[in-house]
């Protein structure tokens, strides 16, 4: 059913993981689709095997994200859904971390999508969608994940009042909090396969429904926001880990 027909969807981060199956959801909806990401190659060739357009850009700059912010008026003039997705994992004790590390994640998590969001609202057309892309771990707490906690927690902060601010333009933001999901970003943390294996069969155990959730699940859940549905829903946040949050 093509419920997003006619409407134009930019997606940071789309080369991978929840972004690239967005991507694919949204233009099965018929939507006319733009994905970003910062590496020119992996952008190019997502974009290639979905058909849809590839912007390059850095979330993590500002001036990055003003001229993506040019490029996407002059091409498309306005968008009428915005899912900010482009995110990075980084772990360590409060007592052993860097001030880089702090700096990287925020930059991205929290910085970029804070001013993705206030560069593209002048493009958003009235009774637009916003998305973010939080995690269950905004309300959860974990050792090692203070830092990427907190980039999460503030995102839904700015979602609430996003969606206060932009209410009487009918722009909703809402958030989805995915829990483990089968995505490359755990691939990308470096470890070995043995580790790996652990790490999923100990999550899985802490997850009522017994099973990780994958990138086509969140997918689904975000074009829902994007969608009719949707249209008396702001300022909502979407945990979807499996009934963590009850274990």
């Amino acid at each position: 059913m093509k419920s997003l027909k006619n409407k134009i969807a930019l997606i940071t981060g789309g080369n991978s993981g929840i972004g690239y199956a967005t991507a694919k959801e949204l233009k099965d909806q018929g939507a006319t689709v733009i994905i970003t990401g910062r590496r020119k190659e992996a952008i190019e060739k997502a974009a290639e095997e979905l058909g849809v357009t590839a912007m390059i850009a850095d979330q993590s700059s500002v001036s990055a994200i003003e001229n993506l912010a040019a490029r996407v008026k002059e091409q498309f003039g306005k968008i009428d859904i915005l899912f900010i997705n482009a995110g990075i994992v980084g772990m360590s004790t409060i007592e052993m971390a860097t001030e880089t590390l702090f700096d990287e994640v925020m930059a991205v998590n929290f910085k970029g999508a804070y001013f993705t969001l206030s560069k593209f609202i002048p493009l958003l057309n009235d009774g637009a969608s916003v998305v973010f892309l939080s995690s269950n771990v905004a309300s959860s707490n974990h050792i090692g994940s203070s830092v990427y906690s907190s980039s999460k927690a503030a995102l839904n902060s700015v979602m609430r009042i996003a969606a206060l601010e932009l209410a009487p333009r009918k722009i909703r933001v809402n958030a989805v909090s995915p829990g483990p999901t089968e995505t490359e970003i755990l691939n990308k943390v470096g470890l070995d396969e043995a580790t790996l294996k652990t790490i999923k069969a100990s999550l899985i155990n802490r997850i009522p429904l017994n099973k990780m959730g994958t990138a086509g699940d969140v997918a689904k859940m975000v074009a829902y926001f994007c969608g009719d549905a949707a249209s008396f829903i702001t300022g909502s946040e979407i945990l979807m880990d499996g009934g963590m949050v009850l274990a």
